[in-house]
C-alpha cells in the first residue's frame, strides 16, 4: 500500500509535523529523505530494508556511492540527497566550534571530533587550530597511518600552527579498534608536541583519543 493511503497519523512526514522528529524511528526519518518508493515497495519499506542491510544509520553514512546507488530504491539523486543531509549534520557541529568560548568545555570539540574521526578505517592524527579567543581557524588531518598506527612528526605540527597563525591547538586521533584508551605512545608523543609548541608560544589545550562512540580527553585525565 502506498503511504498516501495510510491514515495521516501513520505517515512519517505527517507524524513528524505533529509530534516532532524525535518521535520517529530511524526508518521513518530515512523514508522522509527518500520521499518516494518503487513499484511494489513504499519509501518506508525501502528505508527499513536499507537500514537492515547496513546495520545502522552510522553504517549507512559510511556506505560507498557504488553500494548505495546499486540498492533497491536508490539512485544518484537519492544518494546525493542523503549525502547532503549527512554533510549538513557535520557542518552544524562545525558551526558550534566557531562560537566564542566554545572550548571552555570539552563537549563541543569531542562531539565534532567523534563525527569526523570515529568511522575512519585507518588511524588519522588531526589538529584543531584556534585563535587567541579559542575560536576555530582550521581543522586539519595531519597524518594518516595504518589500521593501528600513524607516524606523527611534531615539527610538521609546529609548521602548520605557524602557517595558520594559531594561538592554541587541540590534538586528536582515532583508534580504529574502537577502544579510546590512550596508549603510552600517545602520552609520550603528546608531551613532545606540547614541548615543541611551547617554543613558539602555542598552547596545547587538549588531546582527544576517538574510539567507537567515545572520546577520551587528556586534559580531563590530567595527562597534559
Amino acid at each position: 500500500m502506498k503511504m498516501t493511503n495510510w491514515p495521516k497519523y501513520e505517515r512519517p512526514r505527517e507524524k513528524l509535523l505533529q509530534f516532532g522528529a524525535e518521535a520517529l524511528s530511524d526508518a521513518e526519518l530515512l523514508a522522509i529523505v527518500l520521499n518516494t518508493g518503487v513499484k511494489g515497495k513504499n519509501a518506508l519499506e525501502i528505508a527499513r530494508e536499507t537500514l537492515n542491510s547496513y546495520g545502522s544509520v552510522r553504517g549507512l553514512m559510511n556506505a560507498r556511492k557504488s553500494q548505495l546507488t546499486a540498492s533497491l530504491g536508490f539512485g544518484v539523486a537519492k544518494y546525493a540527497t542523503l549525502t547532503a543531509c549527512f554533510e549538513l549534520t557535520k557542518r552544524s557541529l562545525a558551526e558550534n566550534l566557531q562560537k566564542p568560548h566554545c572550548f571552555t568545555q570539552a563537549d563541543a570539540a569531542s562531539n565534532y571530533l567523534l563525527a569526523e574521526l570515529r568511522d575512519k578505517p585507518h588511524e588519522v592524527f588531526s589538529m584543531l587550530l584556534l585563535n587567541s579567543q579559542h575560536q576555530l581557524i582550521a581543522f586539519r588531518h595531519m597524518f594518516r597511518g595504518t589500521i593501528n598506527s600513524a607516524a606523527v612528526y611534531p615539527r610538521e605540527l609546529v609548521k602548520q600552527a605557524l602557517e595558520d597563525n594559531a594561538a592554541a591547538v587541540i590534538l586528536a586521533h582515532n583508534h580504529p579498534s574502537g577502544v579510546a584508551e590512550p596508549s603510552q605512545a600517545d602520552i609520550q608523543i603528546t608531551k613532545r608536541i606540547k614541548q615543541a609548541m611551547e617554543l613558539i608560544d602555542v598552547r596545547v589545550l587538549d588531546h582527544f583519543v576517538i574510539g567507537d562512540g567515545t572520546a577520551v580527553s587528556f586534559a580531563q585525565r590530567g595527562l597534559l
